[in-house]
């Protein structure tokens, strides 16, 4: 497929990510995708950022800008893989608060970050943006929202089925930019080849099914899953729909000697 079109898509080997503005007037997604061939290692960091005043875009590329430093440090090498990603959360975080004086609302940000290394995959997430691991058409795990929606639904006052549309789906007790430390949320996994992963936020999975996002991924094009993805939720967003961000990545067989004589690949 043509690869210039309306929405914002880059592709890697095993990964593509896009954003999509919905029908917002700004971008408040932002995100980055990372891969070292030398150490098969790639890390995807998907944020939307809150704020008025152009606070959101500030905070979600605060959370970019840490990403990309640490990545930078080839700190992912020294440290276990939840620890890095730890340290990644609290460094987005603090780059946050550095810039509330920037902006006169306060910013804020969620934040879900992957690292895949060594066949294992680690996770992290602080607020309501998502990460689906799947094998197959299998959903065998998503990360859970730190919001007050879903505190209702585990109390039993709403069902799963009415999550998206709850007033209360956007009210988050957690995230990143506040006055406290965040509390970041892990998993951890073994991966086999071509287990699926979606990082994705809430104008994705309020509007896309989780078999949905399993189809995505099943198609051998990522970057025409990411386009597909971002089309189907900005048509069912309307236009009132939130802005989108998507991450499509498939775990791949151990790279060969031929391509770690290459160096990193960056998606910003």
């Amino acid at each position: 497929m043509d690869r210039e079109g309306a929405f914002d898509i880059r592709e890697l080997p095993g990964m593509a990510g896009g954003r999509a503005p919905g029908g917002r007037p700004s971008q408040q997604d932002d995100l980055i995708c990372l891969h070292d061939w030398r150490e098969a290692t790639s890390l995807m960091v998907l944020a939307d950022g809150m704020g008025g005043d152009g606070g959101g875009e500030l905070a979600s590329g605060g959370v970019i800008h840490a990403a990309r430093e640490l990545w930078d440090e080839r700190a992912w090498r020294e440290q276990p893989g939840a620890l890095f990603l730890e340290t990644l959360c609290q460094s987005a975080h603090e780059e946050i608060r550095r810039r509330n004086s920037w902006v006169s609302a306060e910013p804020h940000s969620t934040v879900v970050a992957l690292l895949l290394r060594d066949g294992q995959a680690y996770w992290a997430h602080v607020g309501d943006s998502r990460l689906y691991r799947f094998r197959g058409r299998r959903c065998l795990s998503v990360t859970r929202d730190h919001s007050l929606a879903r505190l209702k639904l585990d109390r039993g006052e709403i069902r799963e089925a009415d999550l998206a549309r709850d007033p209360d789906q956007h009210v988050l007790l957690r995230g990143l930019g506040g006055s406290a430390p965040p509390e970041v949320e892990h998993g951890y996994a073994p991966v086999r080849p071509g287990d699926g992963f979606a990082l994705c936020t809430d104008g994705i999975w309020e509007t896309l099914a989780p078999g949905e996002l399993a189809a995505l991924l099943r198609d051998p094009d990522l970057y025409h899953g990411v386009h597909e993805g971002l089309l189907r939720g900005s048509e069912r967003g309307g236009e009132q729909g939130d802005n989108l961000g998507l991450i499509l990545a498939r775990s791949e067989a151990p790279a060969s000697w031929l391509g770690r004589l290459f160096g990193g690949l960056t998606l910003t």
